[in-house]
C-alpha cells in the first residue's frame, strides 16, 4: 500500500500506463488516504461512472480528504447531491456566456503586464509566469478592479497554499502535523487566508456602491447570501481551483508550442478556431488533472464489473487521452485532429464530466486562448532544454517537471 500510494501520488501517469498495460483497462490500487481505488480507462465504462446517479456516485466524498483542509467543508468541490447542485447553480452564472467575454480584456491586460518582465535570450520558467497571470485574473474576477493591503496579503498566502508538495500533503492525512514545522507555516497560511477573506467580505457588504459592482463576490452578496462561512468557502474554492489548473494548462501549452515551431507559426497566423484546437490538444496530451474520482455510496454494476460500496472509482483521463484505440498517433501533438471533429465527451475530459464538470471549464479555455493570442502577438520563444518535460504530480495536478522552461527569442 505504501509503495502504491507513493507511485500514485507522485508518478500517477507512468504508473497508471504501466498498470493498464499489465492488467487491462480496469485495475485496483490501494492508496492512502483513499483506500481501495479502481482505475478505469475504458470510455464506455467511464460514461457510466460520470453519468451515474448523484446519490450513489459521490465526487465530493472522494475530494474531501485532499481538498477540505484547504477549501473548507462547504466549498462546491467537496459537496454532494442536492447541496452540491444548489451551490453550483449559485456559482455558475459568472463563468458562462456573455459573462466570460467581459473578462477577455482583463486577461489580455494581465498577460501584457507580465510579458513586459520577460527578458530576451534568457531561460524563463513559464509555470511561474502563467501562475502570476492567472492569479491576477481570478483575483480581478472574484474581487473586481482595485487593490488593498488585504488583497496583497491574500496573494502571498495563496502562493503558499497552492504550492502543495508531497511532504505538505501529509498534513491532510495527519492534521496533528500542523503543530510542527514545516506544516505549521502551511496551516498558518490557510488560517490567515480565511481571516483575510472574512475581512474582505465584511468590507464588501458595507460598500455603498455594491449594486454597481459586477465581480463574483459582489454578485453573491447581492444574491442575498448572509452566511459568511459559506461565502468564504466558495471564494476560496474559486481562488485556489480557479487559477492553479489554468496555470498548468497554459504552461504546458507554452512548453509544447516551443517544441513545435510549425504549429506555433500556424497558431500565430490562424484564427481562434485553430488556437482552440491547440488548447484542446494540449489538454489531451498533457491533462492537468489525471482523472475524476467518484466514491460509491452503494454497490453498483458497471459493464461486467461489480463494485462494492466504499470503493473510489477513478476514470483516467491521462490513460484514455493517450490510448491508440481512441486517438491516432496519440503521442504526437496534432491540433488538427480537433479541427476535424469535436472532442468526445468521454474520450476527452480534462475538466471532469457529467454534472460534476468543472464550472470554470469555459472560462479556463477562454483564458488560455486570450493569453496565448496575446503572447503569440508580442513574442516568440524556443525550448530551454533538449528533452520534452515530463509530467510530475503536484498535489492533484500534473505539472511540467522543470517548470516549462523556455527562452524568449523576441
Amino acid at each position: 500500500m505504501l509503495l502504491q500510494s507513493y507511485l500514485a501520488l507522485q508518478w500517477l501517469v507512468p504508473y497508471g500506463r504501466w498498470a493498464q498495460r499489465r492488467y487491462g483497462d480496469v485495475f485496483t490500487m490501494k492508496i492512502v488516504p483513499l483506500g481501495r481505488v479502481v482505475a478505469i480507462a475504458d470510455p464506455t465504462l467511464i460514461r457510466e461512472v460520470l453519468t451515474g446517479p448523484a446519490e450513489i456516485f459521490h465526487a465530493g466524498d472522494s475530494n474531501r480528504r485532499f481538498l477540505q483542509p484547504v477549501l473548507g467543508s462547504r466549498g462546491v468541490l467537496v459537496l454532494d447531491e442536492d447541496e452540491h447542485m444548489a451551490t453550483r447553480k449559485r456559482l455558475l452564472p459568472p463563468f458562462h456566456g456573455d459573462a466570460i467575454r467581459r473578462y477577455e480584456q482583463v486577461i489580455a491586460e494581465e498577460t501584457e503586464k507580465r510579458i513586459e518582465r520577460w527578458p530576451v535570450g534568457a531561460p524563463i520558467r513559464m509555470a511561474r509566469e502563467t501562475r502570476a497571470i492567472t492569479l491576477e485574473v481570478i483575483m480581478r474576477t472574484v474581487f473586481g478592479a482595485g487593490d488593498t493591503p488585504q488583497l496583497a496579503e491574500l496573494r502571498k498566502a495563496l502562493g503558499t497554499i497552492t504550492h502543495v508538495t508531497f511532504i505538505r500533503s501529509l498534513w491532510y492525512v495527519a492534521p496533528i502535523l500542523g503543530l510542527v514545522p514545516p506544516w505549521r507555516g502551511y496551516a498558518r497560511a490557510i488560517r490567515r487566508a480565511n481571516e483575510l477573506l472574512s475581512e474582505l467580505i465584511a468590507t464588501r457588504r458595507a460598500d455603498p456602491h455594491l449594486e454597481d459592482r459586477d465581480d463574483v463576490l459582489s454578485l453573491l452578496i447581492r444574491g442575498g447570501e448572509s452566511d459568511e462561512a459559506w461565502l468564504r468557502d466558495q471564494v476560496m474554492n474559486l481562488l485556489a481551483a480557479g487559477h492553479e489548473t489554468t496555470t498548468t494548462g497554459l504552461a504546458w501549452a507554452m512548453e509544447l508550442l516551443a517544441r513545435h515551431p510549425d504549429i506555433r507559426a500556424k497558431a500565430r497566423a490562424s484564427d481562434d478556431a485553430y488556437l482552440d484546437a491547440v488548447i484542446q490538444e494540449t489538454l489531451r496530451i498533457r491533462p492537468v488533472i489525471p482523472g475524476a474520482t467518484r466514491k460509491l455510496r452503494e454497490p453498483v454494476t458497471i459493464g461486467r464489473y461489480r463494485f462494492p460500496a466504499g470503493v473510489t472509482l477513478l476514470p483516467m483521463a491521462s490513460s484514455v487521452h493517450m490510448d491508440p484505440r481512441v486517438y491516432d498517433e496519440p503521442e504526437l501533438f496534432k491540433p488538427e485532429r480537433f479541427l476535424r471533429e469535436r472532442p468526445g465527451t468521454y474520450t476527452w475530459f480534462p475538466f471532469g464530466g457529467g454534472r460534476r464538470r468543472c464550472i470554470g471549464a469555459s472560462f479556463a479555455q477562454t483564458e488560455m486562448r486570450v493569453a496565448l493570442r496575446t503572447i503569440l502577438d508580442r513574442t516568440d520563444w524556443k525550448p530551454a532544454g533538449k528533452r520534452p518535460e515530463r509530467q510530475r504530480n503536484f498535489h492533484i495536478t500534473l505539472v511540467p517537471a522543470r517548470g516549462a522552461r523556455v527562452v524568449r527569442t523576441r
